[in-house]
């Protein structure tokens, strides 16, 4: 049984706890906070932009830490999982990383590349596993298309476009604050840049176009990504610029030698376009609940340190990668040049 401790009981630590209730071979013994409601199971304050909103929770059979080093001192932890703020991962990592522990950090992997270069040193140092929850390869609409592009049964990819648009968000005044998140093109755009990376590999260079808000942060661009004259083609744009009506929406058009994918949240589900014409809906597993993509991403952390292996979803390389991608993608926004990755 992999014990899990989870430091920061926000939106993503509580979205992080839900999902652990489906775990098999693993369960949530630990919780660490600083808010004292929220030790006593009053989550009632917390909400995202999607599933459940807190309500009062049976916290009973949960050991409750308000230290960091009080959770990381318990020898009946296996794993670590971190949904504290992006700028306080790094330290919260290395330090569980030095503790023995296994680490699952949510996304982003940091602010600062360098910090995510650290964190990938503190875990090869320490030899235990560094594993980063981007969730997206895990929805069932992106785990389809991952596998249709990596398999091969469609072919080799020719390009894409992918998509992902919120308005600001009144529910987190963090988002456009660099400082704490790097702000959309980071915070939102890491999603993307992340799922690039994974199905395309990094490029040779980004060219992007987008809007800088008042704080510097830049709210929403529109990338190239360059890979040579071998292709492929991939854009994407995303940001949080739209107007309130306008719900969240992400999505694609892959277009592979054989077949194109077609899927925008809300609106299309997705759908694969054959070359005689035809078209299907695929059987899509995972589950219809808002949490049920982030059970299987926890899911295969908790198989990744029974296997002491790495996920290829859940690199930290992968995620050092994107975040690497999006600092290029802004500098290119400023410059007006195609940036070198």
């Amino acid at each position: 049984m992999i014990r899990i401790g989870i430091v920061g009981v926000g939106f993503m630590g509580m979205i992080h706890y839900l999902a652990a209730r489906k775990l098999n071979g693993a369960r949530v013994e630990a919780i660490c906070s600083r808010d004292e409601k929220k030790l006593a199971g009053d989550w009632r304050s917390i909400q995202g932009n999607f599933g459940p909103r807190g309500e009062m929770m049976d916290l009973s059979a949960i050991r409750k830490h308000r230290e960091l080093d009080d959770l990381l001192a318990d020898k009946d932890i296996d794993l670590i999982d971190i949904c504290n703020p992006t700028h306080l991962h790094p330290e919260t990592a290395i330090k569980a990383l030095e503790a023995g522990k296994h680490v699952l950090v949510e996304k982003a992997i940091a602010l600062d590349p360098k910090d995510a270069d650290a964190m990938l040193s503190a875990t090869k140092k320490a030899k235990r596993l560094l594993m980063v929850a981007h969730v997206l390869p895990f929805f069932p609409e992106f785990a389809y298309a991952a596998q249709a592009i990596r398999g091969g049964e469609f072919g080799k990819l020719l390009g894409a476009h992918f998509k992902r648009v919120i308005s600001k968000p009144d529910w987190s005044a963090d988002i456009g604050d660099a400082a704490k998140t790097g702000g959309p093109a980071i915070d939102l755009h890491i999603h993307d840049t992340h799922f690039i990376g994974l199905v395309c590999g990094v490029p040779g260079h980004v060219f992007s176009t987008g809007v800088t808000g008042q704080g510097g942060a830049v709210d929403y661009l529109t990338t190239q990504y360059l890979y040579g004259s071998a292709g492929p083609a991939v854009t994407c744009s995303s940001g949080a610029v739209a107007m309130k009506g306008r719900p969240f929406v992400h999505g694609y058009e892959i277009y592979l030698e054989k077949a194109t994918l077609v899927y925008e949240s809300g609106t299309c589900p997705l759908t694969l376009l054959r070359a005689d014409g035809s078209t299907e809906q695929p059987n899509l597993t995972g589950g219809e609940e808002a949490t049920a993509a982030f059970t299987i991403e926890m899911q295969a952390a908790v198989d990744s340190v029974i296997a002491n292996r790495e996920h290829a979803y859940l690199s930290g390389k992968l995620a050092r990668d994107a975040l690497v991608m999006c600092y290029r993608e802004i500098e290119s926004v400023k410059s007006g040049r195609a940036v070198a990755v």
